[in-house]
């Protein structure tokens, strides 16, 4: 699994996900069919995320309403943005629309 953070217009996610890269495209069109399709998004080490929401990260994890490809682990930016260092981010990764991806020089 892979980790990560999303900031969007309405908010912040941390999220895990089985896809490849957060450039795949089965990741941009789950995030898609979420409403999510303008977004910079950065990533984090699972381990991470295991390390800083303990029981939380497990419960995500179990919960047979979210699939692999999209688990949202938290939606507090505020705590997000506590519980991770800007250091620890890679990317950032650009993405407007359904097609445009880019990495941030």
């Amino acid at each position: 699994m892979k980790a990560g953070i999303i900031i969007t217009g309405s908010g912040t996610l941390l999220f895990l996900t089985s896809a490849e890269s957060l450039e795949a495209s089965n990741f941009v069109k789950a995030l898609g069919e979420k409403g999510i399709d303008k977004y910079i998004a950065f990533e984090v080490g699972e381990e991470m995320v295991r390390n800083r929401y303990g029981q939380h990260y497990s419960v995500t994890m179990a919960d047979r309403k979210q699939t692999d490809l999209l688990r949202i682990v938290d939606v507090d930016g505020q705590r997000i943005f506590r519980n991770f260092d800007l250091k620890s981010l890679s990317g950032p990764i650009l993405h407007e629309g359904p097609e445009a991806i880019r990495r941030a020089a």
